[in-house]
């Protein structure tokens, strides 16, 4: 039961970070920032366009992995396209920042409730979206750190956030910078603090 918990409240805290840093217009992370270009130019919402993105990873997931297609991440991407377009719809008159730096606090604070809310869900290791499986995937493959592997999965995606004209900005640059370490630090924090006491190290 508890994992489901994990899941879903990941999913909502994720969801309304990355709400916020598109409502911060200072650029958004190069996997937002494909979705809102895509969006714009080819129509329907960003939230849409996670599910369609999201499907053509599962197969590249497959491949890489030289297994069945795990279709169940369309169930999380599905849940997360949904919570986005909900969280755009609802805070989207209300969270519009004019200066700078309630821009720059605004997208802060969206980028740092990305990380913690990606790595509450992915600990409850159900069905993570394809996006994140497949970072998952690199990793795995390559042998390195979830900061590395992240940013060099976010380099991928600016160049294709580029091509569709997506929101790229300051705030794109700072996700790919920061993204990698953000999403490293949360994930050893969740572990600890969500890890059974009978199951941590001495000491720790």
């Amino acid at each position: 039961m508890a994992k489901y918990m994990y899941y879903t409240t990941g999913i909502v805290i994720l969801t309304l970070g990355v709400t916020l840093t598109i409502q911060s217009d200072l650029g958004v992370s190069p996997f937002d920032a494909l979705l809102v270009g895509l969006a714009a130019n080819l129509g329907l919402t960003v939230g849409s366009w996670e599910v369609i993105i999201a499907f053509i990873l599962i197969g590249c997931n497959s491949m890489l992995k030289k297994q069945k297609p795990e279709f169940s991440g369309l169930l999380t991407a599905l849940i997360t396209g949904i919570s986005i377009d909900v969280w755009l719809f609802s805070l989207g008159t209300f969270v519009t920042p004019e200066l700078w730096v309630t821009k720059f606090l605004c997208f802060s604070i969206g980028l740092l409730t990305i990380g913690m809310g990606t790595a509450i869900y992915l600990y409850a290791d159900f069905a993570p979206i394809p996006v994140d499986r497949f970072m998952l995937i690199i990793r795995e493959l390559t042998k390195m750190n979830i900061w590395l592997t992240k940013t060099i999965i976010y380099i991928l995606f600016l160049s294709l956030s580029l091509l569709f004209q997506g929101p790229v900005g300051v705030g794109t640059i700072l996700a790919v910078c920061l993204g990698g370490p953000i999403l490293h630090y949360c994930m050893a924090l969740t572990d600890f603090k969500l890890k059974p006491p009978s199951s941590k190290q001495p000491g720790i």
